[in-house]
């Protein structure tokens, strides 16, 4: 998977100087990639706090930086040498950290979490699953399917959702017998782990976005993931490789947890930008069937079926919270009017009514 070219050096103000593999930079410079810049990290916190102005973009790039910096670790572990990470699983580490996100909506999980569950109720879908259609769509888009195998194709969505095919279990038990994931052996399981880890949520993800957010939100964050890069080893847990770490870390993993949960409790679970993440999905929910798109073949999709066709999804962002704003139509009256309160002094009247519904005295805690 060799390519020629120069290493870009990208300034960030979370990992300071990365330089990213040439195949990264035309990853990040096509269409489907710089969609989101036009997606907002943390979607409605952004009407709470000023500073949640960032977006999915400067994330994904910190991720595939860190996938790579956690992969050459444990490759320049000197005690580790029977893992045999090669510069190959390294870039597709890189591009699964990168591509990860390539499939949410506007305002993030706000379109997959609250409008599409309302918008087309029974549908399963996941923006993991959409990145690895989008993936898909902007490899074939832009002329890189050659440029990677179709082994480390599958390796590079695995990574991103998970198995692609369901595990084989065997009748009248619970176990599964055979490794489910095709685009690595199973000596080659931590891997799977540097990304997305489905099996104690400690990745690379979760070190950006804490950086990241609490970084925007100017909230503290107590976790540091450069010191956990320098302690991770791979140990071989019940016939299986995983990332570890050494017991006296635990402290800082804990920390980790507890940063987690004070940036949803504060943030994410915040009571005004949950109202007005509820204010912006009804607006959706009213301006559905009127917002048309066009994919592939000309063919016209609304804001709920435009997760179909990865052409049309590719032009919804952000952009389409103002052209709802900015719509003159009868049609978009209603919408407009809810989108219109969460943008100008009604919202200290939310405020207001937040602040009269909490009681006149203290809530005592009772600990037993």
């Amino acid at each position: 998977m060799a390519e020629q070219g120069q290493y870009k050096v990208f300034n960030d103000p979370i990992h300071g100087h990365m330089a990213l593999h040439p195949l990264l930079v035309k990853i990040i410079d096509t269409p489907q990639f710089q969609r989101l810049r036009n997606i907002k990290q943390l979607g409605g916190a952004y009407f709470v706090y000023p500073g949640a102005s960032h977006n999915r973009f400067e994330h994904s790039i910190g991720v595939g930086y860190l996938a790579g910096e956690l992969a050459k670790a444990l490759r320049a572990s000197p005690r580790q040498p029977k893992l045999k990470i090669t510069p190959t699983d390294i870039l597709c580490v890189q591009i699964a950290g990168l591509c990860h996100d390539l499939g949410h909506g506007p305002f993030s999980h706000l379109y997959d979490k609250m409008f599409i569950p309302k918008a087309r109720p029974g549908h399963k879908w996941r923006h993991e699953d959409a990145s690895v259609q989008m993936f898909d769509h902007l490899m074939k888009c832009n002329g890189l399917e050659d440029k990677i195998t179709s082994v480390d194709l599958t390796f590079i969505k695995e990574m991103i959702a998970g198995p692609l095919k369901k595990r084989q279990v065997e009748p009248h038990t619970e176990t599964v017998d055979e490794w489910p994931y095709e685009g690595r052996t199973q000596d080659k399981s931590f891997l799977y782990e540097i990304v997305a880890n489905k099996r104690n949520g400690i990745d690379v993800d979760k070190f950006d976005y804490l950086s990241r957010d609490c970084y925007h939100l100017g909230i503290r964050n107590n976790f540091d993931h450069l010191r956990f890069l320098k302690f991770a080893r791979v140990c071989e847990v019940d016939g299986q490789k995983h990332i570890c770490t050494r017991d006296k870390e635990v402290i800082s993993l804990y920390d980790l947890f507890h940063t987690r949960n004070g940036l949803h409790r504060r943030a994410c679970q915040h009571r005004v930008h949950s109202i007005i993440e509820n204010m912006i999905a009804e607006a959706f929910l009213k301006a559905d069937e009127h917002i048309q798109i066009e994919g592939s073949g000309g063919k016209m999709f609304t804001l709920s079926t435009a997760i179909d066709d990865m052409e049309a999804y590719t032009k919804l962002t952000d952009r389409v919270f103002e052209q709802i704003l900015n719509s003159y139509s009868p049609t978009m009256a209603e919408a407009r009017q809810i989108l219109t309160k969460t943008i100008s002094e009604n919202l200290s009247e939310i405020l207001t009514a937040i602040k009269s519904e909490e009681p006149s005295e203290p809530t005592k805690f009772v600990f037993s």
